[in-house]
Parts: structure tokens; sequence; C-alpha cells
């Protein structure tokens, strides 16, 4: 049932927005207006809410937990579970941002005037708050839940089941699938969203490398190639395709990230970062909290409810496929990594990148800005070929999209094979096929009918009634543990009598 009431909702937008790209664009503008007006407030509090309660998990009496029976052990290496979380949290954006959203918050920033030393530093200290903390905290929520009552509890790994200690048997029932349909929109769009970027991205580097033309055209065949790609990948398993794929991933990145430091201002990028990092914890919380209805600034709507919504409208994926991946860790080692890590790779990510746009644009007279803003695929090319062997380091960029793009992809036709399959850790291939046509299908729809700015209304609209079932995550988590707990302590007092009974009995 889940499955094909997903399919056919999903079919509609896609039906809607080739036959009829313009009502599909208004509507969606119209939608995306009241969604930011009305509850920007709610996406701010939940996210900066999501953050802390999973801190508190991780440093609370809970941590020991083992998200499986107390003596699984992980089914995977540190290396290689970084490499698969961080490839499917964020890798695409990543790449299309890490150059233009520094500069673009250079040239406005939130808060002063634009283009001077004190923009600069700000671009870069919202590209850590909107790439840190907050989006692993998202993540770190939905995967929680799912590993814990998955290995934990014996449940299937669906959105709807970790919600069995509120709801109980109404889990099978409407209630349950309507969540589990929810979680299966979200992630469709969430997901063809940074489909989309990746297009534009590569797209923008075959036209930088080869004179290709950027147009819908050429995005279109650029979607249908590598769906190709990514269905081959994801018909053979997580153990080789997406397992293989993700650490070639982490490899590239990795290379591509010591090419621009050691070839860049190294001593500039190292300054940024720490300059960044400081500033980044010192204004965390005013960062998570701030409006402005005084000023009616739309700089937050177009920015953090942008990346909030996106965030959350790719949690059940990317939370699924975490949970998947991270049996037998306790919660204080599943918390700690999924934060840590990764926010720790974004940081170094956009200090080089994004320091080293802006040197050139501050120090060395190169008119990034002017670049960024005529196309912002471009930017991160141009960056690039500023610098030694910047040819070379470009054509590593591109590949580093496509291969990013893949992983993205064949993770999220796995997940929403299982979230339609009754939580199934092993969907069938024709399931996978169907899904991966139909998020392929999503983008190249948001592209045809407004480009970028399609993409990121698609976000926050379909994030909204997420935001709310992963609240009652929240309270549906810690009602459990607190019950896990409530039971262990009677079992300790259970064994210690036991012990008292056998000593005195010894004695006598």
């Amino acid at each position: 049932m889940v499955f094909w009431i997903s399919v056919a909702i999903v079919l509609l937008f896609v039906i809607w927005g080739a036959l009829m790209p313009e009502s599909f664009s208004d509507a969606a503008n119209a939608a995306l207006e009241f969604t930011t007006s009305s509850f920007g407030w709610l996406y701010l509090m939940a996210t900066f809410g999501f953050l802390i309660f999973a801190i508190y998990l991780a440093f609370s009496k809970y941590g020991k937990i083992v998200l499986g029976t107390d003596d699984d052990e992980p089914e995977y290496s540190n290396v290689s579970w970084f490499a698969m979380l961080f490839s499917a949290g964020m890798g695409i954006g990543l790449v299309f941002w890490g150059v233009s959203e520094p500069i673009f918050h250079y040239l406005t920033p939130p808060i002063g005037e634009g283009q001077t030393p004190e923009a600069a530093s700000m671009a870069l200290r919202y590209a850590f708050f909107h790439w840190g903390l907050h989006p692993w905290g998202v993540y770190a929520i939905i995967a929680l839940a799912l590993a814990y009552f998955q290995y934990r509890k014996g449940l299937k790994g669906l959105i709807s089941h970790t919600f069995y200690p509120l709801l109980g048997e109404r889990v099978h029932g409407p209630v349950g699938k309507t969540i589990d349909v929810l979680a299966i929109i979200a992630t469709v769009f969430g997901v063809a969203t940074s489909l989309g970027l990746g297009t534009l991205q590569i797209n923008g580097g075959l036209n930088h490398l080869f004179g290709i033309s950027s147009s819908i055209f050429i995005q279109i065949m650029i979607i249908l190639v590598v769906t190709v790609l990514y269905m081959l990948s994801a018909t053979t398993g997580l153990d080789k395709g997406i397992k293989i794929l993700s650490n070639t991933n982490l490899l590239i990145a990795l290379g591509l990230l010591l090419f621009a430091l050691l070839l860049g201002p190294t001593s500039f990028i190292i300054d940024s970062f720490t300059l960044t990092l400081g500033g980044y914890l010192q204004n965390l919380i005013s960062m998570s909290l701030r409006l402005t209805p005084f000023t009616q600034n739309p700089w937050i709507g177009s920015w953090t409810l942008f990346y909030w919504a996106w965030w959350i409208a790719w949690a059940p994926f990317v939370g699924m496929f975490i949970a998947r991946v991270s049996k037998g860790r306790t919660i204080k080692e599943f918390i700690i990594g999924v934060l840590l890590v990764p926010s720790l790779f974004s940081f170094l990510w956009f200090s080089v990148f994004g320091g080293l746009a802006l040197h050139q644009e501050m120090f060395e007279g190169r008119n990034i800005a002017a670049v960024v803003e005529q196309d912002v695929t471009s930017a991160l090319f141009i960056t690039l070929e500023n610098l030694p062997l910047g040819v070379i380091v470009a054509a590593l960029a591109t590949l580093l999209i496509i291969t990013f793009f893949i992983t993205s992809a064949d993770s999220a036709t796995f997940v929403l094979g299982m979230l339609s399959s009754e939580g199934d850790l092993n969907p069938t291939n024709k399931v996978k096929l169907t899904w991966g046509v139909l998020q392929s299908s999503i983008a190249i729809v948001l592209l045809l009918s407004g480009g970028l700015q399609a993409l990121q209304t698609a976000s926050i609209i379909t994030a909204m009634p997420f935001a709310i079932i992963m609240a009652l995550m929240c309270v549906s988590i810690l009602k459990s543990l607190r019950e896990e707990a409530r039971l262990e302590r009677r079992k300790e007092r259970k064994r210690r009598r036991k012990i008292d009974q056998l000593l005195l009995e010894s004695e006598e």
C-alpha cells in the first residue's frame, strides 16, 4: 500500500510539472512564501532542538546502550562507516556550494555591509553554520531512532515503527502508513534537489572543460546517463557498489582538498579555518535562533531556512542509510561520530575552497564574485583554474561530482526501496529501479519548472510536515529509553538480591 500510494503521489507531481511547468512553479512559490513567512520559526526551533537532544543522549546515562544486542560488534570499519555516511549525507551539495556560498555571503551578508573583511569572516562562519553540527544533528536523530528500534527492539526498519512507544499497534494501521508515505515524499524531493544541483554542477564542469553548452537539454541528458550508472550501482547491493563508490568518493574528495590546500594560499586558509571555527562556536546559539521580524530581511529565508528544510527532507533517506550501516555501535559512539567527523570535514572543505575563492577575490584581483553572480555552476572551476595544474584539478572536481551523484542516488533508491517494502533490508531490484526512475524524473521536472529556485522551493515545502514527525520521534525515543533504563534497574536489583541470597546461603 505504501509503495503504490507513494508512487502515485510522486507520479502526479511529475505529470503536473512536465505538462504545466509554469503552473507547477507558481503553486510551489506560493506555498514557499506561506511556509517561510508563517513557519520559519518552526524550522529554526526544531533543528536546534534536534541538535541539543542528540548531544544530551550522547552524554546521558543512555549513551552506553548498544544499537543492537549487547554483544553486537560494528559491521563496518570506522573509515568505511565515515565514508558511507558522508557520501550519502551531503556530497554533491558541498561541491556545489563550496565556493559559491561564501562568495554569495561576502557580497550580501546577513548583517552589515558587503565586500568588507567583516563580511568575509561572516561568510565563512555562516557556511560552517549551514553545513556543520545542525544538519548532522537532524540526521543523527532519525538514524538513531531507526537503528535503536530495529536492532535493539526488533521492529521493522520503518519511520512509522519508531513511534511504537507512542502508537503501539497503530503503527501497522493508517496512521503508520501515513507517516511512511510522508517520509518517502520528503525523501524523493530532498534527493531530487541534490540530483538537480549535481546535474547543474556537472554541466558547469563539462562546459568549463570541454565547452559543452549549459542548457536544459544537456542537463536532461546528464540525468539520463547518470541514472543508468546509479541503477547499475544500486542493483549490485550495499557491500559492493555503494561501499566501493563511497570509499572512492572519500579518496577523491581528500585528494581535491589537499590539492587546493597545498597549491593555494595555505597559511591564509589555515588562519581562516581557525578564526571561523572560533566565531562559529562563539555564535552558535545566536545564529541558531536568528530571525528578522523587525527588518523583514529575506536572507534567512533564502539561506538558513532553505538549508534546514533541505536537511529535514533528506533526513529519512540519510537517517535510514546511516542506521543500516551503524549496527553494533553505542549511542554515544554513534552520535559523536555522526556529529563531529562529517562536520569537521565540512569545515575544512569550506575553509579550503571558500577561503581560496575569497583570497582570489580580495587579494589577487580575480573577479570571482562576478563569476558567481553570472553562473553559479562554473564558480568552482574558475577558482580552481587559477591554481597550478588547474585543469587537472577541475577535471578531478567534475569526477567527484559524478561519483557523489551516483552514491547519493543509489543510496536513495536503496532507502526508498526499504521504506516502501515494509522495511525489507534488501529490497528487490524492481522496487529500486522504480524509485530510481521516479527520483530522476522529479529532478528533471524541477529543472524544467525553474532550475535552482525550484529545487530549493521543493525542499522547503515538503520538509515542514516531516519536521513535526521528527519532533514526535524524539518523544518516542526518550520514552523507550526511559522504559529500558527502568527495566534494566529492575533486573539489576533482582541480580543483586540473588547474589546476596547466594552469599548468605554460602555463609550458612
